[in-house]
């Protein structure tokens, strides 16, 4: 097809190359939506006669049935499928009448269409998923307001805080990693169709009607813009590469703490493995796998910036590559998402073994200062006795929990504290207690903090509920029109 300006056909070896059906056969239902909205336009606007769109629009349905039966195949022979879909119907409904379905439209504004109302759907998707796992985090939170365990700078034993409040943490980056998802949302419901080539046409078109009836808020309104850029593919894959980053990191959190050596979290059998020669072994590969992908995501980002950079405006050919990463990096963060919040659901925390560690070592030194700093000595000053303290107990081999020998070597540097004020200021839990600035550690604001994140999540749902029901409305409209049309 689309060859009649030249004297020889294609070679084999370039239709191969150059083919984009497997990288695009997932938005054949797409296509045909857009086809059909398209049609139903072009028949209100008088560009071809009503008797013509019922039956372009008899056969689309045809082909919408059997798509969605499984039925129909590609023919890889037809380059994409787009001329697939023409072809079926030019077959149905005969060249004259089949022909006439793509007037003031091109396959560089289908094409973009098409991968816009794709992508919407899989970000949604992917929200949802995000919310499952933050409300996931969110229950291991209210369970463990009370629960200590120590906190880490450097990979080093920092200060005593709570399970609860690790969560939380991640709860609180993955709600930007949904705001970002959302704004991403928006770059990407915005219409192409109707921008043609590159020029727009000179038929009297509805842009604005077809986006409406396709479910898209906007258009983009200018027609070489509409068809060149694909910024909103990489404004999606940098909010999934920082979303990955954050579940990376949560992931090797868990690695970290399901060794023996930390043995703070015993994860889930659902999503551990054995070895093939060590009879002990129960691996986080659930985690590992998450944190593998992280570099895949990254990669697909900067090949979508690599063919976007110095390519001229209009179409390039350039622009075909920049799904064949998207739909899968789509779906396998989507999948380790859904894993991630199956394993932490099914995780065990052990508080015996976190309240062990975060009393070890001397990890309330920073609450010593602080109390020296209450009693009237600067803070730096404070600091550096404490740390003195520190350091001649650690020599020893001691540490705070050696209570006596931490006494006397406070008398040596001539700090004077009661004794049962040593051990209040010692104790992790209530170190934890007496956390009281906004954002802290303490069990009343970490309880604080999971409302607040609550409540964030109540109205981020009722959002993408809002947003999947307009594309559902959308496709009920276009089905509605598509019935009255056919009578």
């Amino acid at each position: 097809m689309l060859r009649k300006r030249f004297s020889r056909e294609v070679s084999e070896l370039m239709k191969d190359f150059s083919s984009s059906i497997e990288a695009d056969k997932e938005m054949l239902l797409d296509d045909i939506w857009g086809s059909q909205a398209h049609v139903i336009m072009l028949s209100k606007q008088g560009i071809i006669e009503c008797k013509d769109a019922k039956n372009i629009l008899k056969a689309l349905e045809t082909l919408r049935e059997y798509c969605i039966q499984g039925r129909f195949e590609l023919d890889p022979a037809l380059e994409d499928v787009h001329m697939n879909l023409e072809r079926f119907v030019v077959k149905e409904v005969g060249e004259n009448v089949g022909g006439r379905m793509h007037t003031a439209r091109s396959r560089n504004d289908q094409v973009v269409t098409d991968t816009r109302m794709k992508l919407r759907v899989h970000i949604l998707g992917i929200e949802e998923s995000l919310f499952d796992l933050e409300k996931t985090l969110i229950r291991i939170a209210e369970k463990s307001t009370e629960k200590i365990m120590p906190g880490y700078t450097h990979t080093q034993q920092a200060q005593p805080i709570t399970l609860a409040y690790w969560a939380t943490a991640y709860v609180s980056m993955l709600s930007r990693d949904a705001k970002r998802l959302k704004n991403s949302y928006i770059s990407v419901n915005k219409s192409p169709l109707g921008a043609c080539a590159l020029a727009g046409t000179s038929f009297q078109t509805d842009r604005r009607f077809t986006a409406k009836l396709l479910g898209f808020d906007d258009t983009v309104e200018h027609a070489l813009d509409a068809v060149s850029s694909r910024d909103f593919i990489v404004e999606t894959l940098a909010a999934l590469s920082i979303l990955m980053s954050n579940l990376s990191r949560l992931s090797g959190e868990l690695i970290l703490y399901s060794t023996i050596e930390y043995g703070i979290v015993e994860p889930g059998e659902g999503y551990t493995t054995g070895s093939s020669i060590m009879p002990q072994k129960k691996n986080p590969d659930a985690a590992e796998l998450v944190r593998g992908l992280t570099g895949h995501v990254y990669g697909a980002l900067i090949q979508s910036l690599t063919i976007l950079k110095s390519l001229p405006l209009g179409y390039n050919r350039d622009l075909q590559e920049d799904r064949v990463l998207l739909w899968n990096c789509l779906k396998r963060v989507n999948t380790a998402l859904q894993v991630l919040a199956g394993m932490l659901s099914s995780s065990k925390f052990k508080e015996d073994r976190m309240l062990e560690l975060a009393g070890r070592g001397f990890s309330t030194a920073t609450e010593l200062a602080n109390y020296l700093t209450e009693e009237g000595m600067p803070f730096r000053k404070a600091h550096e006795l404490t740390s003195r303290v520190v350091g001649e107990l650690h020599r020893k081999g001691r540490d705070f929990r050696d209570f006596e020998h931490t006494m006397g070597v406070l008398e040596k540097h001539r700090i004077k504290v009661d004794g049962r004020v040593l051990k209040d200021i010692l104790d992790p839990g209530r170190a934890v207690e007496r956390s009281r600035s906004l954002g802290c550690t303490s069990p009343n604001e970490v309880k604080r903090l999971i409302k607040a994140f609550r409540r964030g999540m109540t109205e981020s749902e009722s959002d993408l509920r809002k947003r999947k029901n307009k594309l559902k409305k959308a496709r009920e409209h276009t089905d509605k029109l598509i019935r009255e049309l056919l009578g």
